[in-house]
């Protein structure tokens, strides 16, 4: 038996059952298991993909109609109500596995199937149930009401199940409870519990084909010509190793085109070199640069000017030239020499204040 890891998202087991049953016989039943969403779906091949709209091509091709899915799932990862198409109307009824149904649960699936069979009498849409497999949650709860509210014999309700289905009921207890446990009353049976929601997918997801529709084939020649047809000589013909085959060739792009230089005469058919004086020449020097890079000297380079340059250090700054023409007696300067406005007072004081602080403080 095949086994599925649960860290994917695929339902255990899910791969060992049969997808779609056939519709139980002189009812409006048919159980299938859990449709999974796309996201899911991306994850299986071809064969294997089974969701919501797939469920319904499946039906259209033997000429159903299904009108209602009744989910009994305790879970809600595998799809939402955006994965339901519009068509169908949708039932959530959360029911717990491995262990019998309660009376609670089997009174709503009750009303559900009951008030969808009154709003559509005019029709024969099908009743959709199912589980995680569709299998003993979808069997039981089927079997129950053809046992409550149709009549049918226990046994008998239990093999219709079965044949239809494709997978027998595995659950001995289900089967125990089926065949000798007491009925349900059907009480309250007419009420409605809870309003079926339509469905919110408007379209069909555009990668929800089969997986073997959606893989590109590689290795199908057919389909390489379609996709990429021959531009020149076929470079993988001869000696191509083994893996270029997953990819495709790559096109042949033009070449580039072709701008001759600025001032040079246009030639439809060959290139002359432009005259020297439509060249770009650069601006003479200025006497600043002449001065700090004077010409080259024989056996100058590059590496010779840049050690020069790094031994000098950079340039001193500008800054402008010392004249004292301020004094403590005015606030402005004053025009005319020094010997003019300084005075004999003023050159006194000076060598008095130099003298003072040799005495005093010694020679700084």
């Amino acid at each position: 038996m095949r086994r599925h890891s649960r860290k994917n998202g695929i339902p255990d087991r899910w791969l060992d059952y049969k997808a779609v049953g056939e519709r139980l016989h002189g009812t409006r039943f048919i159980a299938f298991k859990v449709p999974l969403k796309q996201s899911l779906n991306r994850q299986l091949s071809g064969s294997e993909v089974f969701g919501l709209w797939e469920l319904q091509d499946t039906l259209n091709k033997e000429n159903q109609e299904l009108g209602l899915i009744v989910d009994l799932t305790f879970t809600t990862r595998y799809y939402n109500l955006h994965d339901v198409p519009e068509s169908l109307l949708f039932v959530k009824i959360f029911t717990a596995g491995h262990q019998v149904p309660s009376d609670d649960t089997i009174l709503s699936f009750k009303r559900v199937v009951c008030r969808f069979l009154r709003d559509n009498a005019d029709n024969d849409k099908l009743i959709g149930v199912h589980c995680t497999h569709g299998l003993n949650r979808t069997g039981y709860l089927i079997c129950r009401y053809l046992i409550d509210v149709d009549g049918m014999d226990p046994k008998e309700a239990v093999e219709l199940f079965n044949s239809s289905r494709g997978h027998e009921i595995e659950r001995q207890n289900y089967l125990e409870d089926l065949q000798c446990g007491p009925k349900r009353s059907n009480e309250g049976m007419e009420e409605s519990e809870q309003e079926p929601m339509r469905g919110r997918a408007a379209r069909q997801p555009l990668d929800s084909d089969s997986r073997e529709e959606r893989r590109p084939h590689f290795n199908d020649e057919s389909w390489y010509q379609r996709s990429f047809p021959p531009r020149g000589i076929n470079h993988r013909s001869h000696h191509h190793h083994p893996r270029d085959d997953l990819l495709p060739s790559p096109p042949l792009l033009p070449p580039p085109p072709f701008y001759p230089p600025m001032g040079a005469p246009h030639h439809s058919y060959r290139w002359t070199p432009p005259h020297p004086e439509s060249q770009w020449r650069r601006p003479p020097r200025s006497e600043e640069s002449r001065s700090r890079y004077p010409p080259a000297e024989p056996g100058w380079s590059p590496s010779s000017r840049w050690q020069e340059e790094r031994r000098r250090g950079p340039p001193p700054p500008h800054l402008p030239r010392y004249s004292a023409r301020w004094t403590n007696e005015s606030s402005g300067p004053r025009d005319g020499p020094e010997e003019e406005w300084a005075g004999p007072k003023m050159r006194h004081h000076h060598r008095e204040t130099h003298k003072h602080r040799v005495d005093t403080h010694g020679d700084y």
